[in-house]
């Protein structure tokens, strides 16, 4: 299928690929302070102990408060990222249900992990994770925001890509292809909040997605070429 813009014509956005190295970047500078890496102890589990993780928040409160400042500003190239490619999905002809879909899930990835930062904020600040019972939940909720409440509808924005690049052939096939197994994992990671061992999904999503996100958006194309094909990648 043609778009039913001009052949050759530009469709002008912010560069995709770009946005997505910013994003990646600025989430996973946010990630190394709590991890191994960044000193000890580590961010707490979900199934960790109200005592672990009291002790976590008094000894490395200023790396959580780091974390939830870099993953709040990732929102805002992954929100730009979102509606840029469904923008230009739509620029080169995709009509279908599946541009849609990767708007919302982009977007309430986007939401939810900006509502998971300022959970984590708001248990870095003094004495918040003090109380033990309060501290057990805030950490769920920011679990359930920032776990499967990223992965979930991340599958559904690398779904709603992918779907129609695959059978458009707008970009090397492996992209797609990635992102079609990419977006299962993302969906049955739901199943962690019932059943423990799914946490591995989790991520099995995120991370190869950065992956995604930066690939398709450098291969996806600026323009339609005067042949009917895409040319003019970001």
């Amino acid at each position: 299928m043609t778009s039913p813009n001009t052949a050759g014509a530009r469709h002008h956005s912010p560069p995709l690929g770009i946005l997505a190295i910013v994003f990646t970047v600025l989430f996973c500078a946010g990630l190394y302070p709590v991890t191994y890496f960044g000193g000890r102890p580590s961010f707490p589990l979900p199934s960790a102990s109200a005592d672990t993780i009291v002790a976590f928040f008094a000894a490395r409160h200023a790396a959580a408060l780091f974390c939830a400042f870099m993953h709040f500003g990732s929102t805002i190239p992954l929100g730009i990222f979102t509606a840029s490619i469904v923008s230009r999905l739509e620029f080169l002809g995709v009509r279908e249900a599946g541009a849609k879909i990767a708007l919302f899930g982009g977007f309430a990835t986007a939401i939810l992990t900006m509502a998971s930062s300022t959970v984590l904020w708001a248990m870095a600040a003094p004495g918040a994770a003090q109380d033990r019972s309060l501290a057990v939940a805030l950490q769920t909720l920011n679990f359930a925001l920032g776990g499967p409440g990223y992965s979930v509808p991340l599958g559904l924005l690398m779904a709603g890509v992918s779907v129609p690049l695959l059978f458009r052939r707008m970009t090397p096939r492996w992209i797609p292809i990635l992102g079609l197994v990419l977006a299962a994992c993302g969906e049955l990671s739901w199943l962690s909040l019932e059943f423990p061992p799914a946490l591995l999904l989790i991520p099995l999503t995120r991370f190869p997605g950065f992956v995604w996100m930066i690939a398709v958006g450098f291969a996806l194309p600026r323009s339609i070429a005067r042949t009917g094909g895409s040319e003019a990648r970001s």
